[in-house]
This record gives C-alpha cells, sequence and structure tokens, in this order.
C-alpha cells in the first residue's frame, strides 16, 4: 500500500512539474507542451548568448516560440 501512495505522489508531482528555464537542461524543457528537441536546444542557445530569463514572457524572444506556444506553456514554467 505504502508503495502505491509513494507511487502516485511522483505521478503527481511530475504531471504538474514546473520547469525553471533558467536551469533546466534539453530533456527538462521538453517535458513541456509544444517544446520538443529543435526548441529546447533554441531557448538553450539564446539563454547562453543572452543570459536568464528576467520573465517568462522573454521566451518568445526564442526563435520558434510565439505567443500561442508562451500561453500553452506559460502554467509549467518558473523563472528563478
Amino acid at each position: 500500500m505504502i508503495k502505491i501512495v509513494a507511487l502516485l505522489m511522483l505521478l503527481v508531482s511530475f504531471l504538474f512539474a514546473v520547469v525553471n528555464v533558467n536551469s533546466a537542461n534539453s530533456a527538462q524543457l521538453q517535458t513541456l507542451k509544444g517544446i520538443g528537441p529543435t526548441k529546447a536546444e533554441e531557448i538553450l542557445k539564446y539563454r547562453k548568448s543572452h543570459g536568464v530569463f528576467k520573465t517568462v514572457d522573454e521566451l518568445v524572444n526564442v526563435k520558434g516560440i510565439g505567443p500561442k506556444t508562451l500561453e500553452k506553456m506559460k502554467p509549467q514554467l518558473a523563472v528563478r
């Protein structure tokens, strides 16, 4: 029973996880809705050349991410 509860808690944490765009790697970024390998790499390139994101809204400056994509993934994002 304890194993089942622990497994359910782990599953819920993955479903509602928030990704910090300032520290996430490519695999973590790809857990976001609408982000595949190409967009994840673009985020990493942007972060490397421009420094950390000050707000999640700054992601629209990344090649391939527009306002609609940003709105879909905004609940999953954090900037710390």
